[in-house]
């Protein structure tokens, strides 16, 4: 049943030191604020798995959170490298990582098998494809019907997921609107699922059939942070910050650069910060 929280309380409730957890956001609704949050908490060991991993995985491998990375593709969107991810993998700064690479197909399938119970996902896929031969997680097996060679991975279990949304009502329940990529999926697969909000209402109003309702039961907690998906953009309240992207392709080029800007924008900023950044956007 869904919780009230602060963000301090929601993070420092639900997420753990070694724990495997998914910030998921298609280019839409990615939870920064939470993940800032995450830093200054200082978790420590986790495992992250994400669909197209970008600047919120770069900072938190670059404060030294993440041991592990399941993924598909990692960028800063429409810039370039995830230079911190680069470091850490090729450098060891601020520690070394694993990285554990599927494409976005098998991402998807992963999770969708986590949020109905099942051990595996099976489907077409990595035909051809030399990602296999690095990834010992991907198999293949024969559908007993057909007897057609088919891809297998593991399901993507979370301890916890981290979205963000645009409405809750006081209930607790979620609505999301506009591009929605894997955020039903992980949250139903996850075993806990925090929430940030743009806005919490009474009830939600002039429903149409593009939208996603999480219904309360599903959400462990649920936070109020206007902007918290600064700076990817929020459909129906603001747009993406497209200079913030390239702005951090420089921050992130350079340790000191890096270190002084997470420091400023993260460990001395607090959730409030997003809804001035958001301001004018």
């Amino acid at each position: 049943m869904a919780k009230f929280q602060s963000l301090h309380d929601a993070v420092r409730d639900n997420l753990k030191d070694g724990d495997i957890v998914a910030f998921e956001g298609f280019t839409h609704l990615i939870p920064h604020a939470a993940a800032h949050e995450a830093i200054r908490q200082g978790r420590k060991d986790l495992t992250l798995i994400r669909m197209t991993p970008d600047i919120i995985y770069d900072q938190m491998i670059g404060m030294g959170l993440v041991k592990k990375v399941v993924f598909s593709y990692a960028g800063n969107p429409g810039v370039g490298l995830l230079r911190r991810m680069r470091d850490a993998i090729e450098n060891g700064w601020p520690r070394s990582i694993e990285t554990v690479e599927h494409s976005h197909a098998a991402m998807a399938n992963a999770y969708e098998a986590g949020a109905a119970g099942l051990p595996c996902a099976i489907f077409r896929g990595y035909r051809g494809a030399g990602l296999k031969d690095v990834n010992p997680e991907i198999r293949t097996i024969a559908c007993p019907f057909t007897g057609e060679e088919l891809a297998a991975v593991p399901a993507h279990r979370p301890d916890v997921a981290f979205i963000h949304a645009q409405k809750a009502s006081r209930r607790g329940d979620v609505l999301v609107e506009g591009i929605i990529g894997v955020q039903k999926e992980v949250v139903l697969a996850s075993k806990r699922a925090v929430v940030t909000v743009e806005e919490i209402v009474d009830d939600f109003d002039d429903l149409h059939p593009n939208l996603c309702v999480l219904p309360h039961w599903t959400i462990t907690s649920v936070v109020h942070v206007p902007g918290g998906a600064h700076p990817s953009y929020t459909h129906g309240y603001y747009e993406r910050d497209n200079a913030a992207y390239l702005e951090w392709d420089k921050v992130s080029a350079d340790r000191d650069l890096f270190t002084t800007w997470m420091r400023k924008n993260v460990l001395e900023a607090g959730p409030e910060a997003f809804a001035e950044r958001v301001k004018g956007l």
